[in-house]
Order: C-alpha cells, then structure tokens, then sequence
C-alpha cells in the first residue's frame, strides 16, 4: 500500500477507522480531510516548479510528505534557487526509502519489535515535526501561524480527538497569520535557477 498510496498519516488513520467500524463513506472523507494539507503543500511549490514537465511533478507530487515539503522549502530558500534534484533527495532520501524499509520491517518481523513507547521512542516523530516546523519559520507571520496553529491543535485534540485537532490547526494557524501584516514569502522558480524570464 505505502508504494501505491504514499501518506503514511492517513494510513494510521484509515486503519483506526476502519478497526472502529467506521463506514467506507466516512474513512474516505476523514482521510482526504486529513491529507487536505497537501494542496497547501502543492500551492506553495507551484510557482517554484511550474516549468518541470507535468510527468515529473505528478511523481514528485507523490511523494510529497511534510518533511519532503519543510526539507524542500528550506533547501530552496537557502540557496535562492529551485533545486530539482534536492527535491527528490529530501522526498526519497527523508521518508519513501525509510518508511517503506519500515514498513517491510513491520511485516515480517513487527511482531518480534517491542513497543517504542516502552523505551520512550514515541517521542521522536512529534518532535522530528516540530523541528521541521521550526526550521521554516523565517519570519513574524510564519511565527504566528506556528504558534496560533499549535494552540487550536492542541486545544481541540483534547477536546474532540485528534483528527480534528489536525485539521482545526492546519486551517486557523494560516487563516491568524494572514491578518500579521507582512509581505508574503516568495520561492525561487525553476525559471530563477535556469535564468529564463
């Protein structure tokens, strides 16, 4: 599944759906609410990756994670160009290769893994995406935006689950952000590091 429909926070989430009894209607539903960050993903790279053939930004669309987005983004910015090949490497390198290594690993020999929460390990993925977070906070709005979203993400996870809590902070950390004023960030384009108009 992870080589056909690579987004392992869905997976998660379709699984514990489905283990709930949840109808096919509503993990269909929940799951594409839940990847709809993705197309605040592609609408930030767009501009940077307009002059790649459509062939190759469908492939790099399907991998597309948030580390492959933070490491990507970043790496642009850095360098002030878009970089093709840093893109496949932070999508590849960062989360296809490994999860799909974990994923085999899982099963055929998950049973014989202990818990991760024994040695303290569940730690490590929320704390990985805070750190790829923190790296793209350049600025006052994307400040903002961490800390509102952050807050309403926390708060209605409590509150509701966690499911909501994902969405209601991926929709009120940018919504806050957009009333900071500020000039809005731009990427470099394909077009920049090729030097065409």
């Amino acid at each position: 599944m992870s080589l056909i429909v690579f987004a392992g926070a869905a997976q998660f989430a379709a699984v514990g759906y489905v283990a709930n009894g949840l109808a096919w209607p509503g993990v269909i539903l929940l799951t594409a609410l839940l990847n709809a960050r993705h197309l605040l993903y592609s609408a930030a790279l767009a501009p940077s990756l307009k002059s790649i053939p459509a062939p190759r930004r469908a492939l790099m669309a399907h991998v597309l994670t948030d580390e492959a987005f933070a490491l990507s983004v970043g790496h642009f910015s850095r360098i002030g160009r878009t970089d093709e090949r840093g893109y496949w490497i932070a999508a590849i390198g960062s989360t296809w290769i490994p999860w799909n290594v974990a994923t085999l690993a899982g099963v055929t020999i998950g049973g014989q893994i202990p818990d991760p929460a024994r040695f303290g390990l569940d730690v490590v993925f929320p704390a990985a995406m805070i750190g790829l977070a923190v790296g793209l906070v350049a600025g006052r709005r994307e400040l903002v935006a961490a800390c509102s979203g952050a807050v309403v993400a926390v708060a209605s996870s409590l509150a509701f689950g966690p499911g909501i809590g994902i969405i209601a902070g991926g929709l009120a950390g940018p919504l806050v952000a957009m009333a900071v004023p500020g000039a809005a960030p731009r990427l470099a384009t394909h077009d920049d590091a090729t030097g065409l108009p």
